[in-house]
This record gives structure tokens, C-alpha cells and sequence, in this order.
């Protein structure tokens, strides 16, 4: 994989700073290590690869919180299109971690809120204040319920008006049941941008047929790792997944 992406040209966090895309639209693509190789020979001419201190993929830690009653995992579950999901997100190599509120709306932009933070500690008086400003549930009901491990890879395109997210070596541990799992040969691409201005990588993939998928790696990570949540809408999805990994 570092091969491939030594065949585009590098961008810098600071030369990326016009590309946060903190209001935006959002699609997500499932597929396999295999077609991630054949869409990476496609893409270098038309994209950059994000690099920093000398690396182009970085490795992520995540904790997502919800309340006692699961209240942000069953929202998305009913197919509700306004919900809301909070989280700890590490990025590993330069140990910097964030406190993220994401609330998509009815109009499927998302809007993401987070502040720097140095531990997960709820009770801190800065933490509650922002989340009172931003999330729509109450501070005292939110217990850690799941954490995600993968490697990402950022890709910016030339135009600078999208970024595209490629997340492999995906894996979870329920804080809650301690079931682990591991998604070995799953990728996850998500394509952001701000409204619908054209995008290079859309006929990429069309033409390698990696149509758009739903996932979020919250929810499927919470259905695959704890049997006592409904997954009703999930169970397509699951399937889905289960069949690009080969798995019936």
C-alpha cells in the first residue's frame, strides 16, 4: 500500500487547511483490499496523499459514547435522517485526541464540533459546558460504549474541494459485552465534500463497481459486537458486509 501512494503527490496538514469541509455532505463506499489497490492506480494522477512527518497513512483510536439506553444507536437504526453521535478521537501518531459532536440533519449535511482534549473525563467542567452547547443529550446518561482502531489514508483533490477518507485494518472492542472484532480485508471509503461540486473519483469508482453503502462504524460496530441491540434496518447491511468479505 505505501507503494502505491509514493505515486502521488504529497499535501501537508497546512496546505490542507482549505479543505475541512466542517459542513458537508458525506458518501460512503464499501470494498476489499484488492479493489483499494485498483482504485489507488486510478486516483494518483488526480489526487494528493496526506502526508505528515514523512508518513501517508495514520492510525486512529476512537471511543464512541452514547446514553444508558442507547438513544444515538437506536436513532440511526429507525432510519431517522436528524440524529446525533458523540466521541474520543485519537489520532496515534502525534497523540493529539478530540472530543467530536457530529449532528447530521434532515438535509444529510453533517456538521462536526469538537474541542482538544487530553482524557475522556466527562465530570470536567469545559466538556460539560461544550456539550450542553451541542449535543441534545444529557451529560450524566452517557456511558463509553464502543472503541474502533484502523489506519487512514487522506487523499485531496486537485482542485482542493473534496477529501476522501480510505480507512482499513478496522477493528472494534465493545466496552460494554468485551467482544472484539476484526475486519480484515473491509475498507471503508467516504467521500466529503462541500455540497455537490464534481468529484474525479466518483466515475472511478462507478467504473469498478463500488457503489454507494451506508456505514457507520458506531452502529455496525455495535451490531456486530453486542447481541442484545436490535439491528432490524441493520441486518441488509450486514449481510452486505458479510458478502464483500467473502463470508455467507
Amino acid at each position: 500500500m505505501n507503494e502505491l501512494l509514493q505515486q502521488f503527490a504529497p499535501i501537508t496538514l497546512e496546505e490542507m487547511s482549505s479543505v475541512k469541509l466542517m459542513n458537508r455532505t458525506d458518501t460512503k463506499f464499501v470494498t476489499t483490499i484488492p479493489m483499494l489497490r485498483r482504485l489507488l492506480e486510478m486516483a494518483a494522477p488526480q489526487y494528493y496523499a496526506q502526508e505528515v512527518a514523512g508518513k501517508r497513512i495514520a492510525s486512529y483510536d476512537t471511543t464512541y459514547y452514547d446514553t444508558t439506553g442507547y438513544d444515538m444507536y437506536y436513532t440511526h437504526q429507525a432510519g431517522h435522517a436528524n440524529r446525533q453521535k458523540i466521541r474520543f478521537r485519537t489520532y496515534v501518531d502525534s497523540n493529539l485526541q478530540f472530543m467530536e459532536v457530529k449532528t447530521k440533519n434532515n438535509h444529510k449535511r453533517t456538521k462536526k464540533k469538537r474541542m482538544v482534549v487530553t482524557d475522556m473525563d466527562l465530570s470536567d467542567d469545559e466538556k460539560q459546558e461544550f456539550l450542553a452547547k451541542h449535543l441534545r443529550y444529557g451529560v450524566g446518561t452517557l456511558i463509553p460504549a464502543i472503541q474502533n482502531q484502523f489506519d487512514r489514508i487522506t487523499l485531496v483533490n486537485k482542485g482542493k474541494t473534496e477529501r476522501l477518507t480510505i480507512d482499513t485494518n478496522l477493528r472494534f472492542h465493545n466496552l460494554v459485552t468485551g467482544t472484539d472484532r476484526y475486519m480484515d480485508n473491509l475498507v471503508i471509503v467516504e467521500l466529503k465534500r462541500d455540497g455537490l461540486c464534481y468529484s474525479p473519483v466518483l466515475a472511478m469508482l462507478n467504473q469498478l463497481r463500488i457503489h454507494p453503502h451506508g456505514f457507520s462504524k458506531y452502529c455496525m460496530g455495535s451490531a456486530l459486537t453486542n447481541h442484545y441491540l436490535k439491528v432490524n434496518r441493520f441486518k441488509r447491511k450486514l449481510i452486505e458486509v458479510r458478502k464483500i468479505l467473502g463470508r455467507d
